[in-house]
């Protein structure tokens, strides 16, 4: 358990100091220039790949007296977009602007996912809960996250139909604003007794 915590909290002081990073604000539209990997590659070639390289982030440092009257852990969960990590190959600018569009989607997922994490913990987390109510949420979060994008790469063939993925991508952003009290920055509303 302590494994997890202690890889999970390594692996966000390695992707937070990395000056490449895009935290999810709900207006930054993805560029192509955002590929910034070495193995990124537009023309001369018949391959079409993409590895997008935004992930949902959950770390946090307390002592045990915060965490147990600590209810609210919005801004411990990050939505983000490693520049130097993304890498798109196609055989053409036509196929990497559609590739583009689709990490868009995906950026967008990983954001809805980081707000449902936010939730799930909000309402879950109770006064005397210890640390190991976190893992299984977490756990299914990203289960969820992974089959949701699996999906949609294979209904959108990797974002190359654009007419599904802006179905996918709208619907997406309906449920990101249906819980827009989960946002990083934001203070859930207490509920009505």
């Amino acid at each position: 358990m302590n494994k997890f915590f202690l890889t999970l909290a390594l692996l966000i002081s390695v992707l937070g100091t990395a000056q490449n990073k895009i935290d999810w604000d709900g207006t930054y539209q993805l560029q192509l220039s955002d590929f910034q990997s070495n193995e990124t590659q537009v023309g001369g070639t018949t391959i079409t790949s993409m590895q997008t390289a935004s992930n949902l982030e959950f770390g946090f440092q307390m002592s045990n007296v915060e965490f147990m009257f600590t209810k609210n852990f919005n801004s411990k969960v990050s939505c983000a977009f490693q520049k130097d990590a993304a890498m798109i190959v196609a055989p053409d600018a036509a196929t990497a602007n559609k590739l583009v569009q689709f990490a868009q989607y995906q950026f967008n997922l990983s954001e809805l996912y980081a707000r449902r994490l936010r939730q799930k913990i909000y309402e879950n987390k109770g006064t005397f809960s210890d640390i190991t109510f976190l893992k299984p949420i977490y756990e299914q979060i990203e289960k969820e996250l992974i089959e949701q994008n699996g999906i949609a790469s294979k209904a959108t063939n990797l974002g190359q139909d654009e007419g599904k993925l802006t179905v996918l991508n709208t619907k997406v952003l309906s449920q990101i604003d249906a819980l827009a009290d989960f946002c990083k920055a934001c203070k859930p509303p207490k509920k009505k007794k």
